[in-house]
């Protein structure tokens, strides 16, 4: 659901991990919204990679669980910070210390009606994977 009005102020999206104790509140929307195939994103999904909404780093604000996220650094890619009791991930692209950073759309508590612009890294699509008949554009890099 995008960034609520609320008389005049935008209200903030909120997300939580899978266990709740890490919490936050995403300013939006998003400056975009990507599927993104890369190998690490596939291994830390455990899936066909992640769907993220891209957004300043100061719009996303940790409310509760601070303590419990974990970032790791992959020696190819952007950092991802996730909850350290249950792994959900939570943020990528080297969230907090870079200028733009992403939010996993799963961990959003409420749906976003922003959809998703394009895939990304389509290249590291394997051969028993099959995207979706979405018609969204598909690039092997990012754009």
């Amino acid at each position: 659901m995008p960034a609520r009005n609320t008389g005049g102020r935008v209200a903030a999206m909120e997300g939580s991990c899978l266990c709740g104790g890490g919490r936050f509140e995403v300013g939006g929307p998003f400056e975009a919204v990507v599927h993104c195939h890369c190998a690490s994103c596939k291994k830390l999904s455990g899936g066909a990679g992640t769907t993220s909404g891209r957004i300043a780093t100061a719009a996303i604000r940790v409310t509760a669980g601070e303590e419990l996220l974990r970032t790791f650094q992959p020696d190819e890619g952007s950092a991802k910070t996730f909850c350290s009791v249950c792994g959900a991930n939570l943020f990528g692209a080297g969230w907090p210390e870079t200028e733009v950073s992403v939010v996993r759309l799963p961990a959003l508590d409420e749906g976003l009606e922003q959809v998703p612009e394009a895939h990304i890294f389509v290249r590291s699509v394997a051969s028993w994977e099959t995207l979706p008949a979405d018609e969204l554009p598909r690039f092997d890099e990012r754009p």
